[in-house]
């Protein structure tokens, strides 16, 4: 005659069961690689950059960034352990939301230098808005065939460089929606200077009436700082469309891009 099971017991060895699902999971969330801030177009946890060489980087990408609207981000980390580079990279994207929402032209070029060969150490995430230009196969090539040998032999720098190049010139065959600062800033300097001849003319009327009611020395000076500064505020809005700090434009991911190593 067999032995039933009580109930009890069945309750039990589920519960056990689940909490050993839930610890293992925990485990892996707190272990999980974290994601650093995103402050600026290079972020290099791992100093493998000079200070020099990471503000060239930056000036390349912001100046692109400015010029077209494209936005592309660079993370050097020591590794992504335990999680793959794909895994790692992909939370990343979500988090930074590189590219402006709606275009979703961000990419993220993440370098995991001393990842262990099975979670590879390269990687080019693209926003979904370009992969009908940097596609995956392009994404492969400037990894393995422009990045890859240069890091082969410790040039990161060289690497970065010629990498970012290639990607920025491969998204240059595809005609995205035009950058909204740089528009604004053509927009309003190419209206302003009409507005000089009209306010020089109220200038001279103020200047006339305020020498026939106050004599010679009237309020010539107040009069003209007054457009002075008025004009250089106007050219010194205009100056510079950057951004006083550096964020994500609320782009979207889903996975594209290639991995590599070298």
């Amino acid at each position: 005659m067999g032995t039933k099971s009580h109930p009890v017991w069945h309750f039990f060895l589920v519960l056990a069961f689940g909490g050993l699902c839930f610890a293992l999971y925990g485990h892996t969330q707190t272990t999980a690689s974290p994601i650093p801030e995103l402050k600026a177009h290079i972020t290099d946890e791992i100093g493998l950059l000079t200070l020099s060489q990471r503000q060239n980087l930056e000036k390349y990408l912001a100046d692109y960034e400015q010029k077209t609207g494209n936005q592309i981000a660079v993370l050097l980390i020591d590794n992504t352990a335990p999680e793959t580079i794909e895994q790692y990279s992909i939370r990343v994207a979500d988090q930074w939301k590189l590219g402006r929402k709606g275009i979703d032209d961000g990419v993220l070029l993440i370098v995991a230098k001393n990842n262990p060969p099975g979670l590879r150490r390269l990687r080019i995430e693209t926003g979904r808005g370009v992969q009908g230009v940097l596609t995956d196969i392009r994404s492969k090539q400037i990894l393995q065939d422009i990045i890859a040998p240069y890091f082969r032999q410790n040039h990161f720098y060289d690497g970065l460089a010629t990498g970012i190049t290639a990607i920025t010139a491969t998204l240059d065959k595809e005609t995205f929606p035009a950058n909204e600062h740089t528009d604004r800033g053509k927009n309003s300097s190419s209206w302003f200077p009409l507005l000089i001849p009209i306010l020089f003319f109220i200038f001279i009327i103020l200047r006339s009436r305020s020498s026939r009611r106050l004599g010679k020395h009237g309020h010539w000076g107040t009069t003209g700082i007054i457009l002075g500064g008025g004009m250089h505020d106007r050219f010194r809005d205009h100056d510079d469309f950057g951004p006083g700090g550096f964020s994500g434009g609320g782009g979207g991911f889903d996975g594209g891009g290639a991995s590599g190593d070298w």
